[in-house]
């Protein structure tokens, strides 16, 4: 599958590595690039302000395609809030800049450590995935099969809020020293 990637950054690589290591072709682009051609999967692995102006800049090209939304949108300033409505989220707010394309939500949960290392502790790293469409969460999900990740749906993209409230709160623990970069959330009794 092809595998495109906004953002150069650590989570895109340490992303990109994953989606590699499982036979995917991957494509990055950067802020100063020009992206041609995108892949059947794009993931957004930017800050999440610059997601408007790329979903502005791409609507057409991403017409049809699977769009991941990594972010969490934190308040920087403050550390002590995410910026969207709380009946909302960022995937919910970039579905509705690409009303054309399927947007899920997934790797806002997971630090660069455990995506680079596959684990989070002695579990495996688990990426948490939401979305309206069975059959892009089911792509998705194929796609890093052969990875050392494992994906699990975690429902609708109205949970897309959770998964942001989740990261927001690893973050904060991170970010204040109670948990380390290579930390997180672990799930155990997982039924394949």
């Amino acid at each position: 599958m092809e595998i495109t990637i906004f953002g150069k950054g650590n989570m895109g690589q340490a992303i990109g590595k994953n989606f590699a290591d499982a036979g995917n072709d991957v494509q990055y682009y950067g802020s100063k690039d020009t992206a041609e051609r995108l892949g059947d999967i794009v993931i957004m692995a930017v800050p999440y302000p610059a997601l408007a102006a790329l979903a502005k800049q791409y609507q057409t090209k991403l017409a049809g395609k699977i769009v991941v939304d990594i972010t969490n949108p934190l308040n920087f300033e403050t550390f002590d809030e995410l910026v969207v409505p709380a009946d909302s989220s960022a995937a919910h707010q970039l579905q509705k800049l690409l009303p054309a394309s399927t947007v899920l939500k997934a790797f806002n949960t997971t630090f660069v450590a455990t995506l680079q290392s596959g684990k989070i502790g002695d579990l495996p790293t688990t990426v948490l995935v939401a979305g309206d469409d069975e059959d892009a969460k089911e792509n998705f999900k194929a796609a890093l099969a052969d990875s050392a990740l494992r994906v699990l749906d975690a429902g609708k993209l109205k949970r897309a809020r959770e998964l942001e409230s989740l990261g927001f709160l690893q973050l904060t623990l991170a970010a204040s020293e109670k948990i380390g970069w290579d930390g997180g959330f672990g799930i155990v009794g997982v039924n394949q």
